[in-house]
């Protein structure tokens, strides 16, 4: 038996132009698979990567991280959702803009009651990434209350929940962004300086913040333009986690730079590394739930689009015209 679906899909890399609403038939879902009717879909940077083929995927192919919905039918061998389920994931195959899809169970979770769809479509990617970024990807000793850290795009999806989680660790963070009203809403919620990176050298910024000391961790999702400065802002034995090119593909590294700025550490993490697992999965989307349940993280949804006006929010994430979580409606 099969259900019907309307579907982005594109057949070649290149611009929002590729993106097309498509007709398909779902079937059943088979071992370790759910079918899922969504409500809501997210919208993410990654999305364009993958759409201008920077990441590149098998053609045609079908876009979209992340997710929340209803759970239709379930495969062989799932036992923690049920038919009836509310649930929600951020994972890989990409596929979530659609009406339906089968999908692997692994990373799905059900979503609780007090989160709502449009939440959790926002919510889930963004938010297991500042879960990992904040509490798994720190600097030598770690990071305790009252330490510095750097956020670029502190105004974008993942930098408005970094803002509230970083908050609610006691942290001091310095988040960048493109104008003065994007600084204003990061400080809003819970920046405790914000730096107008079209208007201010952020490297001198942060050094006048921190009394010269620099950060101990900063987290960059921008890449080409930011990356080498980041490296400037690191206090000695400092971090720097680049996880996002929106702006470029960080060039190649003399390794010996991280030794002249006082023996820094870089690394490049993935999301879909740290959800391998069923387990880990749920241990990350436990704290993420917590944290938002709790109030100590408001899920921003500064906008949204119906599934077939994607291209124009391709074009808006691009231009950097939004602000938060972005949702697509199906």
């Amino acid at each position: 038996m099969t259900h019907p679906s309307r579907a982005i899909r594109i057949q070649a890399y290149g611009g929002p132009e590729q993106l097309e609403l498509v007709h398909t038939e779902v079937g059943e879902p088979g071992p370790g698979e759910i079918r899922i009717r969504h409500h809501a879909v997210g919208l993410n940077y990654i999305d364009v990567y993958q759409r201008t083929g920077l990441y590149g995927n098998p053609l045609p192919l079908a876009l979209g991280m992340e997710g929340a919905g209803v759970v239709e039918a379930v495969g062989e061998g799932v036992s923690h959702l049920q038919v009836g389920d509310r649930a929600a994931y951020a994972s890989q195959p990409p596929g979530s803009y659609c009406e339906r899809r089968v999908m692997p169970a692994k990373c799905v979770c059900k979503l609780p009651d007090a989160i709502s769809f449009d939440e959790g479509a926002a919510m889930m990617l963004k938010g297991l990434t500042t879960q990992y970024l904040l509490r798994q990807t720190q600097p030598q000793g770690g990071l305790k209350a009252g330490d510095f850290i750097l956020f670029h795009a502190a105004a974008g999806g993942v930098g408005l929940i970094a803002c509230q989680w970083a908050k609610a660790m006691g942290l001091q963070m310095i988040g960048t962004a493109g104008s003065d009203d994007k600084c204003a809403l990061a400080r809003e919620l819970g920046a405790s300086h914000t730096i107008n990176y079209r208007s201010e050298d952020f490297v001198a910024r942060v050094k006048e913040i921190t009394g010269g000391q620099g950060v101990k961790a900063v987290y960059d999702s921008v890449g080409a333009d930011t990356f080498m400065k980041s490296l400037d802002c690191l206090q000695p034995f400092g971090l720097l986690a680049t996880y996002g090119n929106a702006s470029g593909k960080v060039p190649p590294l003399d390794i010996g730079v991280l030794a002249a700025k006082g023996s820094l550490y870089v690394t490049r993490p993935t999301l879909f590394t740290h959800i391998a697992t069923r387990e880990r999965t749920q241990a990350m989307a436990d704290d993420l739930f917590a944290m938002v349940t709790s109030g100590q993280v408001k899920i921003r949804i500064d906008q949204r689009y119906k599934l077939e006006d994607v291209a124009q929010a391709h074009r808006d994430l691009e231009a950097r015209k939004t602000t938060g979580c972005t949702i697509l409606t199906v």
